[in-house]
């Protein structure tokens, strides 16, 4: 399935990158996941799933990301581990609006 990932907002303050694909189901996770991580060509580092929480660690061209999901509020995110690498996550945003 093709995956639109072009709904975004953007915190410069918190370095998040909220995602909103389309037809976002927590249980998915996984394939949503593998979707954006093809479509940025980043990698995967590691992952922590939970019954309520999905954290993956990602490398996005040399920054390192959590990509996130939570469950109650079928919300997907991107979070800086470094907050300085903010143009990273700009980057990547306006890489998703282009889809």
């Amino acid at each position: 399935m093709d995956y639109d990932f072009s709904q975004t907002e953007i915190n410069i303050e918190q370095g998040t990158l909220v995602v909103t694909p389309s037809l976002f189901e927590f249980d998915d996770f996984t394939v949503v996941a593998k979707a954006l991580l093809l479509r940025l060509d980043a990698t995967l580092i590691d992952q922590q799933p939970s019954a309520d929480l999905h954290q993956w660690l990602i490398d996005f061209e040399g920054c390192q990301l959590l990509l996130k999901a939570e469950h109650y509020t079928a919300s997907v995110w991107l979070e800086l581990l470094v907050l300085s690498e903010i143009e990273s996550l700009i980057f990547i945003q306006q890489l998703l609006s282009r889809y």
